[in-house]
């Protein structure tokens, strides 16, 4: 029989994160890993052709250089040979028309630049990266912290006292705003909002959804302040720092270990059970890193919890991702502009009404006839990703339907049972690749070769990527902060004593930044 003092199962950011901490604080840890390697959505491979290195999930890590597991952890993990390539430019757009806009680490050329795209919007950019700045210590600590805690009710108390209780009423009420709102009432420019509006995607929203707005904003103050930074020589670098300080700090990290449950004696858990059989006994908590369905469908008797049982069927799941990774001969040459090459994440999009348009498209099963297309270019950034001279691109579409009823556009059949096929996710590529050709000059002909994953096979990859949705589930608010996953839930507790939720389900919700797994680890350190 195995033993350890923490058990976690499964081993994305936010395990690995809770992993390393727990086991820098003298606890026994072990990770246990269904998989045949470690990381989530975390995975770097030569999908192409050989040398040409693809993050094939995850790729930007600005929320983790960002956040208090980094700040806790890096220091070691740059020891074991984390590395993070940077470009001045985080991110830009580009729409049919060849107008275009790209953000900088420069505040100063970034307001020059916008308010030479329309008076004003440079102006307003200043002042909506100043307002998230100014309330970053209440923004960042209701975004990361635990909010059922006495430090989160102090820190809304002092607020209330010095701004009153009006005013932060009204603050918080502003921080539901939607993007649309937001960008219309802001900004001149069709550009300048087609510059912000696809980032809300990146959070599991869509441009309409209450909040959006306010996620937006924090997520220009935090490109233009940290940057889009991707791991040298591939985010399987960083998984390899993560093992390598685990161990070192007497972790233990076993892959094709598959939790079929979780143990509970008494009301709380003393462990798990292996798919194989195998039993292993946790001595303070079991902490798993999975979706609702997973736990109470599968880790957890159903029958034995009821309410919870009753609000997995109520939870919803969002929209699925669909990504595209190129090989080319040689790096892209946009028609927008020379700058547009080192920009690390470039949006194709016609604009907020496109990125509307494609949302409400897949949240309805349909194929988006203009999907908004995400394109990361790790060569500018990391040239040891591929050969001399050649390039990568990196594709993601955040609006693919995970069950499709019908095209947008009336040229692809949907198949009869309304799931992804190879046919329909090459045909789907195949769209997509059109609109980069209306990009850039010659770029059929520079394709070495292309590879596809449609929502069906990023599930395949990871049984936590419920239909391809990669966020754990719709982040709309009624989802997020008190209510994520559940309206009931407390922090990162479960009915079980000593059995913990962490990941992407939870909160602070999706992204990269390891929050939950570090509140977890900081709460039982």
């Amino acid at each position: 029989m195995t033993e350890a003092d923490h058990v976690i199962v499964g081993s994305g950011i936010n395990a690995l994160v809770c992993a390393a901490i727990l086991a820098g604080k003298g606890g026994r840890v072990l990770v246990l890993e269904r998989n045949d390697r470690i990381g989530g959505c975390i995975r770097t491979e030569e999908i192409t052709a050989p040398g040409f290195v693809h993050d094939v999930m995850a790729t930007t890590f600005v929320l983790f250089m960002t956040g208090p597991g980094y700040a806790a952890l890096g220091a070691d993990l740059g020891r074991h040979g984390l590395e993070f390539c940077h470009t001045d430019s985080p991110t830009g757009v580009l729409r049919p028309d060849g107008s275009h806009a790209v953000l900088t680490m420069n505040q100063a050329a970034n307001i020059a630049a916008f308010n030479a795209i329309a008076a004003g919007d440079g102006d307003q950019h200043g002042r909506d990266v100043g307002e998230i700045g100014a309330n970053a210590p209440l923004l960042f600590a209701l975004l990361g912290g635990n909010l059922w805690s006495w430090p989160t009710f102090r820190l809304l108390a002092r607020e209330a006292w010095k701004r009153g209780p009006r005013k932060l009423a009204a603050f918080l009420g502003n921080a539901l705003l939607p993007a649309r709102g937001w960008l219309e009432t802001s900004y001149q420019s069709e550009t300048s909002r087609a510059l912000w509006a696809p980032w809300v995607l990146h959070a599991g929203l869509g441009p309409e959804d209450a909040f959006s707005g306010q996620i937006a904003k924090v997520i220009a103050f935090a490109l233009e302040a940290a940057g889009a930074p991707i791991v040298k020589g591939g985010a399987k670098n960083l998984l390899g720092a993560f093992e390598a300080l685990i161990k070192e700090r007497g972790g233990e990290i076993r892959t094709g270990a598959d939790v079929a449950s979780v143990i509970v004696s008494g009301g709380r858990a003393t462990g798990v059970r292996l798919a194989s059989g195998e039993t292993v006994t946790a001595h303070k908590s079991v902490i798993c890193s999975v979706t609702p369905t997973q736990l109470y469908g599968r880790l957890l008797d159903t029958k034995s919890y009821p309410a919870a049982t009753d609000a997995v069927k109520k939870y919803r799941y969002g929209k699925g991702n669909f990504q595209i990774h190129y090989a080319l001969d040689r790096p892209p040459v946009w028609r927008g502009g020379e700058g547009l090459g080192k920009v690390a994440l470039l949006h194709l999009t016609p604009g907020l009404d496109g990125v509307s348009k494609a949302c409400n498209e897949a949240a309805r099963g349909m194929l988006p006839e203009t999907p908004t297309i995400c394109v990361g270019q790790p060569h500018a950034l990391d040239p040891s990703r591929c050969p001399p001279g050649k390039a990568i691109l990196w594709l993601q579409l955040p609006e693919a339907p995970r069950f499709i009823k019908g095209d947008a556009a009336g040229k692809l059949a949907a198949p009869a049972n309304g799931q992804w096929n190879e046919a329909l996710r090459e045909a789907f590529a195949d769209r997509v690749e059109a609109i980069l050709e209306n990009h850039i000059d010659g770029f059929k002909e520079s394709v070495i070769a292309r590879r596809a994953y449609s929502p069906a096979d990023l599930e395949a990859m990871n049984i936590n990527l419920v239909g391809g949705d990669p966020y754990g589930g719709s982040s709309a608010i009624d989802q997020a902060f008190l209510w994520r996953p559940f309206k009931g839930s407390v922090n990162h507790q479960t009915e079980v004593q000593g059995l913990y939720h962490v990941g992407a389900s939870t909160h602070p919700g999706a992204g990269l930044g390891g929050g939950s797994g570090f509140l977890v680890a900081q709460r039982l350190g």
